[in-house]
């Protein structure tokens, strides 16, 4: 059955709310439905202010992938991208990740490319583990990557 869009959406803004530093009560973690099984914010993307246009500064952000349980255990991913803005982060758009939400994956953990903060190039990469066999003793691991130019790709990573 899939997620209702109202849902996805409010794991979406709960999840934003704890990863934007404001101000977090308990009623908002708790708010935060279970089902939100990994999130992972990393990269960067800035869209530059057009010439003549009323806009007076560049947009930019961050990337955020969403891992959300599904009722028989296996995970849909998501990708969004997030503006940062000085009153809060605003959701700019979330789109499924359809290459591996085909796999009907058990989402095992998501990793950024880095923990040591902003990348200096736009773009984004993180790690996604999972098992496509629950039982399967190690996860596979697939890459989540953006381009400078705003395009993903997803492929199984190699070593």
């Amino acid at each position: 059955m899939p997620l209702p869009t109202f849902k996805i959406a409010f794991a979406a803004l709960a999840a934003t709310l704890l990863l934007s530093g404001a101000k977090v009560h308990a009623e908002d973690i708790d708010a935060l439905p279970s089902s939100v099984t990994f999130v992972t914010s990393t990269g960067y993307w800035e869209e530059q202010a057009e010439a003549g246009t009323a806009r007076a500064q560049a947009q930019k952000g961050y990337y955020k992938l969403v891992s959300i349980r599904q009722p028989d255990r296996t995970a849909k991913l998501y990708l969004q991208q997030i503006a940062a803005t000085d009153a809060a982060p605003v959701v700019i758009s979330s789109v499924e990740i359809e290459e591996l939400n085909q796999l009907k994956p058990f989402v095992t953990d998501i990793r950024p490319e880095s923990s040591s903060g902003a990348t200096s190039q736009p773009g984004m990469f993180a790690t996604v583990y999972l098992k496509t066999d629950p039982q399967a003793k190690d996860s596979e691991s697939w890459t989540v990557m953006i381009d400078e130019l705003g395009e993903m790709i997803v492929e199984k990573a190699t070593n």
